[in-house]
């Protein structure tokens, strides 16, 4: 028989690569929001869900049942052959613990599976996120990657990661880089999501001295910071990074691939283009339309991202400390080479 398990065992037995985590709800619930390294092995598709809801409330709980065991019978073979293959102990869950978890548990611990089922489901998990998020206390020092757009401040962290320093890469969690062209190539979070990540990348760094972040909004693409990251990043220590404007421009090219997302960087565009002086507008316009994408990066740098970024900066009142390199990958060495004083 299959045993039942709390949110903190599961996600120690995960951490430890003890569980393979399985969550059996539909495709369209899995995408709204799941437990970050789980594999999704629904019981029912989304169209066999609204089926079942539909007689659930139309008809009867018992004509919902039948039709559900008509559906998991069918896919029986199929489904327990998929999980058996995966390595590990499985931990299943659904909504809230109920019976399509329990039906999974059930059937893999009958075939000889050692299987968990998660108490309370995805509904428990995500009151256990924002009951952690509301508590969570960042005692860390925190070290604030700021500078104009195009520094390549998400490279830089990225960067640092690999090399074994404490980063917290906000936009990798939003999927998307803050600007108003941040989704452009991007598949962006929504809340649930993004908190989920949030709260495991926050408990994987407790260990460390310090923390390094980005300099955010509190809204990041459609999620928005909580407030204990707006205070870090407020009262952080700031690394401004400066780069020479041709590299920033090679950067952003590089980063958005204007050439594979011509319309979407038009329809972006036409978003802010009432914030800039209608001539210059014009141009960068017919600049995107003609594909010449270096001219427009210069342009919106220099009448519309780098006059924002002057007056934001003047907002932080924390210790600074300037970066300046030629490329970002001398920024990488040089931010490295900086931290010793910091921490």
């Amino acid at each position: 028989m299959f045993q039942d398990i709390t949110i903190e065992e599961l996600l120690e037995k995960q951490r430890k690569g003890e569980l393979t985590v399985v969550d059996v709800r539909s495709p369209s619930e899995y995408e709204e929001g799941t437990i970050p390294g789980s594999l999704n092995r629904p019981l029912f598709d989304d169209e066999e869900r609204r089926e079942i809801g539909t007689l659930y409330k139309q008809v009867s709980v018992d004509a919902a049942k039948e039709r559900g065991l008509e559906i998991v019978a069918r896919k029986l073979p199929e489904f327990v052959k998929e999980l058996d293959a995966m390595d590990n102990r499985k931990a299943v869950f659904c909504w809230r613990g109920g019976m399509r978890s329990r039906t999974a548990a059930t059937l893999l611990s009958l075939y000889g599976a050692r299987v968990y089922r998660l108490q309370g489901g995805i509904r428990a998990y995500r009151q256990w996120v924002v009951k952690t998020l509301e508590e969570f206390k960042l005692d860390q020092t925190c070290i604030v990657l700021n500078g104009h757009t195009g520094t390549g401040k998400t490279v830089i962290l990225s960067k640092l990661a690999e090399q074994g320093y404490p980063v917290l890469d906000l936009e990798e969690l939003a999927g998307h880089r803050g600007s108003i062209f941040g989704q452009i190539g991007r598949k962006p979070s929504n809340q649930k999501s993004f908190e989920a990540k949030l709260v495991h990348e926050l408990l994987k760094l407790q260990g460390s001295s310090f923390v390094l972040m980005e300099a955010e909004s509190r809204r990041v693409g459609k999620v928005t910071l909580p407030d204990f990251l707006m205070e870090a990043k407020e009262n952080g220590k700031q690394l401004l990074i400066e780069l020479p404007v041709e590299e920033r421009i090679r950067h952003i090219l590089e980063d958005y691939r204007p050439e594979e997302h011509k319309q979407e960087c038009l329809a972006a565009f036409r978003l802010i283009e009432k914030r800039i002086h209608t001539p210059i507008a014009k141009v960068i316009e017919q600049h995107l339309q003609e594909s010449r994408f270096a001219e427009a990066v210069q342009l919106l740098l220099v009448h519309y991202y780098d006059p924002r970024y002057e007056h934001a900066i003047h907002r932080y009142n924390a210790e600074t400390e300037t970066v300046q390199a030629d490329t970002i990958e001398e920024a990488v060495e040089a931010v490295r080479k900086a931290l010793p004083r910091w921490v």
